[in-house]
């Protein structure tokens, strides 16, 4: 009994074991919170039911036939072309100023993304200040619409009538194309939430780069099947390619996926470790201490009693496990979350949770076989 209460690497041993565990835990748990506010966070557009047609513009003339052919099909509730989607890789940026003289102190880098009249509708975002763009102007072309960033950085206190100057090189010097301010739309997401938004500007440009529906059907199947029917007809021999904008937005997060269902697993594995590391000890301290226990249970000893005795070593080891892995899961945590501009809190709970799995695994692990002991 004394060398077995004695054996500082045996107890430091259960200590690692439920200290990886716990780490496991608290970090699974974080990563899993982190995705679902990914997931539920306000994005700032609508990415469910959103078909996205890459590579349009190799029906060249034939883009606005397919566009309203399309739309005319059931189930289809609206149709953009444009350079950008918001959960495209590439970007496009460009310098303006919100003066007709640019210099380093008024110059704003700003994303420059091409769209036409249903982009903002089909993508599901909302116009906060202004209008949209609409056929019933005829000065749009030179109109422009600034993400809410934008008109913070530009400084404007009510951008609507203002204006923004882009400098272009020309042979007899610059050449300055200005774009007058019409709407504002509401901050959205178009990276992925590890970065902030940034400056952004939508002008009225013809872009056939990527086609968008947006969609309203359970037969999403025999939908695609039509639309890739009349791809074929505008555009016979160009391969039709799809995606889901839902999709394309999980995919922007596969890595913290994978991290996701490695920290699963190898919680998993530890835990079981973890549990055949204790339920060997217990099983050992138990038959060294038959006779003990005997004695004890003549003197009047309750099996609960007994219980109690053979597990209490065991579980003060959890709690000092659980007091050593809860500052470096916080840390750990911590500086993964630092790669999210959108970042969840971390919460006391999660250790309140964390250490009560532990020491509730401990337990049932133990008395298994304490509770064998304790009845013989």
């Amino acid at each position: 009994n004394a060398g077995f209460k004695k054996n500082i690497l045996r107890s430091g041993l259960v200590v690692f074991q439920f200290f990886t565990s716990i780490v496991l835990i608290i970090g699974t748990i974080i990563i899993y919170k982190q995705l679902h506010f990914i997931q539920t966070t306000n994005l700032g557009f609508n990415k469910n039911q959103v078909l996205i047609i890459d590579g349009s513009w190799a029906l060249n003339k034939n883009d606005e036939v397919f566009k309203n052919e399309v739309l005319e099909l059931p189930g289809v509730k609206s149709a953009t072309m444009s350079g950008y989607i918001p959960v495209n890789s590439s970007r496009s940026d460009n310098t303006y100023s919100r003066d007709a003289t640019m210099n380093q102190k008024n110059a704003l880098s700003m994303q420059t993304w091409k769209v036409d009249y249903d982009y903002i509708g089909t993508m599901g975002m909302q116009i906060i200040k202004g209008r949209n763009f609409s056929k019933d102007f005829g000065i749009d072309s030179s109109a422009v619409i600034l993400n809410e960033t934008a008109v913070k950085v530009l400084g404007f206190d009510d951008p609507i009538g203002n204006k923004i100057y882009q400098n272009f090189p020309g042979q007899g010097g610059s050449v300055v194309k200005i774009y007058t301010i019409i709407g504002v739309v509401k901050d959205f997401h178009f990276e992925s939430l590890r970065h902030n938004i940034y400056p952004l500007g939508l002008f009225l440009k013809h872009n056939n780069t990527i086609m968008s529906f947006k969609i309203s059907t359970a037969d999403v199947k025999t939908l695609i099947i039509q639309i890739k029917n009349k791809w074929t007809a505008l555009a016979p021999g160009m391969p039709f390619s799809y995606r889901f904008m839902d999709e394309a937005f999980n995919n922007m997060y596969r890595s913290e996926r994978q991290v996701e269902k490695i920290s699963i697993t190898f919680a998993i594995l530890a835990i079981l470790i973890a549990c055949l590391g204790l339920f060997g000890l217990v099983t050992y301290m138990a038959e060294q201490r038959t006779k003990e226990i005997g004695i004890r249970k003549v003197l009047g000893a309750s099996v609960g009693q007994v219980i109690g005795m053979l597990s209490r070593d065991f579980l003060k080891l959890v709690l000092i496990a659980s007091l050593i892995a809860f500052p470096v899961a916080w840390w750990v945590m911590y500086n993964w979350l630092q790669d999210f501009a959108y970042r969840i809190k971390i919460d006391w709970w999660v250790f309140l949770i964390a250490g009560l799995i532990a020491l509730l695994i401990a337990l049932t692990t133990v008395s298994f076989q304490a509770i064998k002991a304790a009845v013989a």
